[in-house]
């Protein structure tokens, strides 16, 4: 494919950032890469190697407006004063997704949704790749898209999309979408306005044509509503476990149905290796996925009962003096933080709090009232936590770091009880990001 620019810049120079310079230097641009932080020295090595031009703890906006084209990083958001000023400038701004869709012929599976799209996302790579594809996984899990597209050559891609990296998509298409869910998260990036944020998401089906195929959560009603107004060209796969649908996926009672075309497919929700009501949702938009990518039925079966969930995501960590410490940091929203509470059969010792997004914690009143029995919260400020739950939960402390609040957590605790790090809120307040607030976690548990 030809250049469309000669001078690409790139902003941010995370994962994301530098895997789009690797691609456009490789595609023959000129590249300059600006971070307004401190590059981490692994990435620095890496451009270094390619001879790409960088900065680190400013931005030259002279050689950003030199750009005919600049790739943004998600983390970096779109109203701020910099990125302003090289919009009123009509420059070009871009994710790494859509620059990086430029380069590759390879059928796209696209997952997006308030929760559950990791998972997902590694559930549908691994049915792919057990059913003999020759299929990468990127985009907001693991390597970046663009890296990927850089170095690898896959038929297939599954690719986890989050919001912030939809918000500069324009001319990317999935030949499949899917969509789990939509529910109130990041709101601090969207003007604390839950329909720029629903918009966001739904931009994931843009482009689509009659040959594509959108699978989504029929039981989620903005979903239903946004296609209805949207009426899109691609065919609709709705899975749901409150009605039978007559293509996709529904569940009835323990089983779980699939019915793609004339090929209808059966599994018992007791086998399936991601139990709870969340992870079923996640089990239909998975196994459609596959269906339609014509995965047999014993490929999909097997990956269905011992597919292994991933780092983070309701992790058993261990089990110490019949007290079970759980791993939920990715519950980074308080959806997320809900269905972990609603999976739990035992008193909870519930470890919470951290940078606030403008949650709504009293959506978790009601459960919490029924399983929780103390939170410890770990964030600098708990105010808004100990106003919502003070009236419910008879034991609430302040913690600051992981260590702490395992300890408080572990004396709070009894015998048969579950200690769950499930925060509801993002980490960087006290972490570098929800994968460290985890592994801290996990090694205070194992100091015990």
């Amino acid at each position: 494919m030809p250049n469309y620019q000669k001078y690409i810049a790139i902003l941010g120079a995370a994962e994301s950032g530098v895997g789009a310079a690797v691609l456009a230097h490789k595609m023959g641009y000129e590249v300059w890469v600006s971070d307004n932080s401190t590059i981490k020295e692994k990435f620095k090595q890496e451009l270094d190697n390619y001879s790409i031009s960088y900065e680190e703890n400013h931005h030259s906006i002279d050689k950003l407006l030199r750009a005919e084209e600049i790739i943004i990083s998600p983390g970096i958001p779109l109203d701020i004063p910099i990125v302003q000023k090289l919009k009123a400038h009509h420059i070009n701004i871009i994710s790494e997704i859509e620059f990086a869709s430029r380069y590759t012929k390879a059928h796209i599976t696209a997952i997006t949704g308030s929760n559950g799209k990791t998972t997902t996302a590694s559930l549908v790579y691994q049915l792919y790749k057990r059913g003999g594809l020759n299929v990468a996984l990127a985009g907001n899990i693991g390597d970046s898209f663009a890296r990927k597209v850089a170095l690898e050559s896959p038929d297939y891609f599954v690719l986890e999309i989050s919001s912030f990296q939809l918000d500069s998509l324009f001319q990317f298409k999935a030949d499949i979408a899917i969509i789990l869910n939509i529910t109130p998260d990041h709101l601090d990036r969207y003007n604390y306005n839950f329909e720029e944020y629903a918009a966001s998401k739904m931009r994931i089906i843009q482009n689509m044509n009659s040959s594509d195929s959108i699978i989504y959560n029929a039981d989620d009603k903005l979903i239903s509503t946004a296609l209805l107004k949207i009426k899109p060209k691609a065919f609709l796969y709705p899975f749901s476990q409150e009605n039978k649908v007559s293509e996709g996926a529904y569940r009835i009672d323990n089983q779980i149905i699939f019915q793609i075309n004339t090929n209808k497919f059966t599994m018992n929700i007791d086998k399936l290796a991601l139990q709870g009501r969340h992870n079923a949702y996640n089990t239909m938009a998975g196994g459609i996925a596959a269906k339609l990518q014509q995965i047999r039925k014993e490929s999909l079966k097997d990956c269905l009962s011992d597919f292994q969930g991933i780092s983070h995501r309701l992790e058993k960590v261990s089990v110490v003096r019949s007290v079970t410490f759980i791993n939920d940091s990715k519950a980074t929203n308080v959806n997320s933080a809900w269905y972990a509470l609603e999976s739990m059969t035992k008193p909870v010792v519930w470890i919470m709090g951290g940078q606030d997004k403008g949650n709504d914690y009293s959506e978790l009143l009601e459960l919490a009232t029924e399983k929780v029995k103390a939170i410890v919260c770990l964030g600098v400020d708990n105010k808004k936590i100990i106003e919502t739950f003070a009236n419910a939960i008879p034991t609430i402390i302040e913690t600051q770091s992981a260590n702490d609040a395992v300890l408080s957590a572990f004396y709070l605790s009894e015998p048969g009880d579950v200690v769950l790090l499930s925060p509801a809120c993002a980490s960087f307040d006290l972490f570098e990001s929800y994968e460290d607030r985890g592994d801290q976690f996990k090694r205070a548990v194992q100091d015990l």
